[in-house]
């Protein structure tokens, strides 16, 4: 039998607590939650303790946390500055990284720390949650649909895939200070562009327009992007694929739309964020996540597939 990987998470901030710290404790049969690093606990048995009622092992700085033998798995959930440090400090120790995205700043940062892993035969990953939004796995299930399916929308021209927002003022966050991996496009960028290269693959050529739309704070730190992937006619395409992605700030509609999808026969539009993030954020119990109404969207939220039929002329609509 296969023993759980003893676990420390760097970082106790949302990342940590949202995204690691519930999985890792849902999870027993895989991974033990070994310690954290949290630099000035307010309490005894620190954010862990408070948010979940579970003790464990508090470090105070990164050096203790690579001091110790036992952790074999560390997790990078700190600000995207330090994520390079970290990892590559976490590798040198010989201990598996997982990391939030970005993973770096930089290609050149991020091959160096691939270089390293596989000199020492670690693993590094990194962390892309997203791929597991229940609207993103039904959208990938459309698209696998046989041509012969009433819910298939042909060959695929067009992607349009969105994370806007209405936000007039800045949060006062470290992101929205100047520094390595700052900014909207290296926050939400990764996870639409990630989602769009596991359904799509590598594009032929990339444009792409950032900026501070608002001109809030620092005016070289962006918070808006479209990006523009496209994909030329070859085994994959049959016609001319373009991917777009989007991130508008000021941008007022309720629900936001998340997707528009447009092909040789239909059309799939899909409105509204996937909704594990609002429920990690609020759950008290890990078990929580094992139940079967987590990761559920409400029916109004449900995308929509218009289809040309045979006549090309009656478009039918379906959920």
């Amino acid at each position: 039998m296969t023993r759980p990987i003893p676990t420390c998470i760097l970082g106790v901030g949302l990342a940590g607590l949202t995204f690691h710290v519930p999985f890792i404790l849902s999870l027993p049969e895989i991974f033990t939650l070994h310690s954290v690093l949290e630099r000035n606990p307010r309490t005894e048995g620190g954010k862990v303790k408070e948010r979940f009622g579970v003790t464990t092992k508090i470090y105070r700085s990164l050096d203790d946390v690579l001091a110790d033998p036992e952790i074999e798995l560390v997790i990078v959930g700190t600000p995207n500055d330090t994520h390079y440090p970290f990892a590559k400090a976490a590798l040198t120790a010989g201990k598996h990284v997982l990391v939030d995205k970005p993973v770096t700043a930089t290609v050149q940062e991020a091959k160096e720390l691939g270089s390293l892993a596989e000199a020492k035969n670690l693993v590094l990953f990194a962390f892309q949650n997203r791929r597991w939004d229940s609207d993103f796995l039904a959208l990938k299930r459309l698209l696998a649909e046989p041509e012969t399916s009433p819910q298939s929308l042909g060959a695929i021209t067009e992607f349009e895939s969105h994370f806007d927002r209405f936000r007039k003022t800045l949060k006062g966050t470290w992101k929205d200070e100047l520094s390595p991996g700052a900014g909207l496009t290296y926050d939400l960028g990764p996870h639409l562009i990630d989602q769009a290269l596991c359904l799509f693959g590598r594009p032929a050529r990339v444009t792409a327009f950032i900026q501070n739309m608002r001109g809030l704070g620092n005016p070289k730190v962006d918070d808006s992007f479209t990006i523009y992937l496209h994909y030329d006619v070859g085994a994959r395409n049959l016609y001319p694929l373009t991917v777009i992605l989007r991130s508008h700030p000021l941008s007022v509609r309720s629900p936001q739309i998340r997707y528009i999808v447009r092909g040789t026969r239909g059309t799939y539009t899909k409105y509204g964020l996937d909704v594990q993030e609002d429920q990690l954020k609020v759950i008290s119990s890990p078990k929580a996540i094992l139940e079967d109404q987590y990761g559920m969207e409400p029916e109004y939220l449900w995308g929509t597939v218009e289809r040309i039929e045979a006549d090309d002329v009656t478009v039918t609509k379906s959920r």
